[in-house]
């Protein structure tokens, strides 16, 4: 690049002032990539963490409704199933992290009852809707780390290609060229001054002849 650059000051100025600009581009987004990674950890964390809260409750519900469906009959069971009301709500917000927005989902549920007469039921039932219904809750906080891990791996991609691209790229290649110019500055002014010597004796000499 610095071939291409006429080796003036002007020229060296703005190429410098352009490494600062680099390096300060640098700072920022490598400070940005560190705070996504770790928000980035911080939520897989919390997914792995829900994922076994919902596979726990799941496992409850269906061994709950396993022993009801024994108790009681299939049948009765579907009967009784078709009888129960829930309504459940999803909102929907978002927050910001370093310029990412990611969702913030909140889930309610709401008992519409009454669901089946209680008389003859075994409590069995009863723990299965809880656990299906708590289950239900964990869905939406679920998603809601899911999408915001794929947009934050997205982004920290993204901000790792731009750091990379600063530090082994750019900024090396503006360091280079900073130090071309510098050594054809200082080329050109020791041939300037070897050439107002010469022509300094010169004029020493026509002097001392007249």
């Amino acid at each position: 690049m610095a071939g291409q650059i006429a080796p003036t000051k002007s020229n060296l100025m703005k190429i410098q002032e352009e490494l600062t600009l680099s390096k300060q581009g640098f700072e920022l987004l490598d400070q940005k990539r560190n705070i996504l990674i770790m928000e980035l950890l911080t939520l897989v964390d919390q997914a792995v963490d829900q994922s076994d809260r919902m596979d726990e409750h799941l496992g409850v519900a269906y061994r709950s409704l396993e022993k009801a469906v024994m108790g009681m009959g299939r049948r009765e069971i579907e009967s009784i199933a078709g009888s129960i009301a829930l309504s459940s709500e999803l909102s929907i917000k978002s927050r910001r992290v370093m310029g990412v927005q990611l969702p913030v989902v909140q889930t309610e549920t709401e008992e519409l009852r009454p669901f089946y007469s209680t008389t003859g039921v075994s409590q069995w039932v009863d723990n299965s809707v809880q656990e299906f219904r708590d289950t239900l809750r964990t869905l939406g906080h679920f998603a809601e780390l899911k999408v915001s891990i794929m947009r934050l791996a997205r982004e920290v991609k993204k901000t790792i290609r731009k750091v990379n691209a600063l530090e082994k790229i750019a900024i090396p290649d503006l360091e280079e060229d900073i130090r071309i110019i510098q050594s054809r500055l200082e080329e050109n002014e020791r041939e300037s001054f070897t050439l107002m010597k010469m022509v300094k004796r010169g004029l020493d000499r026509k002097d001392s002849m007249v």
